[in-house]
């Protein structure tokens, strides 16, 4: 069910349109190992919060799993959501973040710039009018009855950065490209991007923004390859170019490929599993998070060293941005499973000092090894363990820094400005008694 509001449509207010504002969504999902989606329930806004209801023909399934426990047990009736939170997060996470919900404000109102930071829609507005091809295993639609996909229209990357650039500086997007943008609408994060199909590859296409005070496309190429040659399992990327500039292209590892379509894995997000909302992001914790893998993950022991090892080497590259939507894990229906790291990015740093976005040991959150080494034992690692992991990933990043930099054709001035700036920062070692870099 819709109604309309209205909103300006012009920065002076001269123009309106009507805004359908969602008051309920049937969610979707692909269950494990299949090609269709079925639906699993609905979600209505109550009083402020989104309540969840499973329907029955999905309660009555043998094959049914639950969205996410222990939010969304398999029960009758209505689920209201825990506070502080306003709706599920298992739900959530399929909703766009901030670049696709400007993209949608963009389609929706015509509004651009400064105008369209003041538009801000419910969530349930965002989940039905963004792309169908989200992250995890789930949809949302307007009908019990029918899936209806929101499909894009194929485009070139010189295209959707075209599109892409008209969204960062609140231009309208031709007719000809907005369905091809809008795909990518559903995708997480802050930067532009859009989503591509590449033969048997499903990808996400990263672009460079306006406002880049660095080779920020360039930067988390090397530092996703670095990250894999330190022997950290993560997603797989290349670099190409559109117009001129630089697309990086990420392997979606939710998504696997047959001659017969597509089956997708259910993912929840770090911050799901804490079970805190945007606002409370700041209390969320890497020892937390590796509580819960001792208690809910498969393999848990590796997945522990995995996940120190993500620690340590977001410190050593300067990627300050590793915050609680940035860890996942697949959800099976009964077992959760560390994905592949993603969207480990430098980021610009004007001071010396610096901190990671979750805390790295009790309250401590400073871009230090010597915080990490610390936390060792909460992932079961021994001080003599967390060392070596320490020593390795600076010997192997100082070793292939230039080979890697030649593959991303980085320039020499990008070069200087990344290394020990981002990369090796002299602050990442202060404190750590035999972690000098020895450069």
């Amino acid at each position: 069910m819709t109604s309309d509001r209205f909103r300006p449509a012009a920065a002076n207010g001269t123009a309106y349109v009507p805004i359908p504002t969602a008051t309920e969504a049937f969610v979707w999902i692909w269950l494990p190992d299949t090609l269709e989606p079925v639906v699993a329930g609905r979600i209505a806004l109550e009083d402020g919060l989104y309540v969840f209801n499973y329907g029955r023909s999905y309660l009555e399934r043998i094959d049914a799993i639950p969205i996410y426990l222990p939010e969304l047990p398999l029960q009758r009736g209505r689920i209201v959501p825990e506070a502080p939170l306003d709706m599920a997060g298992c739900l959530r996470d399929g909703a766009p973040d901030a670049w696709g919900r400007r993209v949608i404000i963009n389609r929706l109102t015509g509004l651009g710039g400064e105008a369209a930071r003041n538009v801000e829609f419910d969530e349930l507005t965002f989940m039905l009018n963004s792309g169908s091809d989200r992250i995890g295993a789930l949809d949302f639609q307007t009908s019990a009855e029918r899936y209806q996909p929101r499909e894009h229209d194929r485009a070139t990357l010189e295209e959707l950065l075209e599109a892409a650039e008209r969204v960062e500086r609140g231009e309208p997007v031709p007719p000809t490209l907005d369905k091809a943008l809008f795909h990518g609408s559903s995708i997480g994060g802050a930067r532009p991007k859009a989503l591509i199909q590449d033969g048997k590859d499903k990808l996400i296409a990263k672009f460079s923004a306006t406002n880049d005070t660095m080779a920020i496309v360039k930067a988390e190429f090397v530092a996703m390859r670095l990250a894999a040659e330190v022997g950290l399992d993560v997603a797989s990327v290349r670099l190409t170019k559109a117009n001129g500039k630089d697309v990086l292209l990420v392997r979606r590892f939710d998504r696997e490929g047959s001659g017969k379509g597509w089956t997708r894995r259910a993912m929840v997000s770090a911050l799901t599993m804490f079970g805190l909302g945007e606002m409370q992001a700041r209390y969320a914790s890497y020892g937390d998070l590796a509580e819960m893998v001792r208690a809910r993950f498969t393999n848990p022991q590796v997945t522990l060293r995995e996940l120190f090892g993500r620690l340590v080497f977001n410190v050593l590259t300067g990627n300050t941005d590793d915050h609680a939507r940035n860890h996942a894990a697949f959800w099976d229906g009964a077992h959760l499973t560390l994905t592949k790291a993603y969207d480990i990015c430098p980021q610009p740093r004007s001071g010396r000092e610096a901190n990671q976005a979750m805390l790295v040991h009790g309250e401590d959150k400073r871009s230090l090894l010597e915080s990490c080494r610390l936390s060792a034992s909460n992932f079961l690692l021994s001080d003599r363990e967390a060392r070596r992991l320490i020593k390795d990933q600076v010997g192997m990043i100082t070793q292939l820094w230039d080979t890697i930099c030649d593959e991303a054709e980085l320039s020499e001035v990008d070069r200087g400005y990344l290394w020990r700036r981002q990369f090796l920062n002299d602050y990442a070692f202060e404190g750590y008694i035999d972690g000098t870099p020895g450069l």
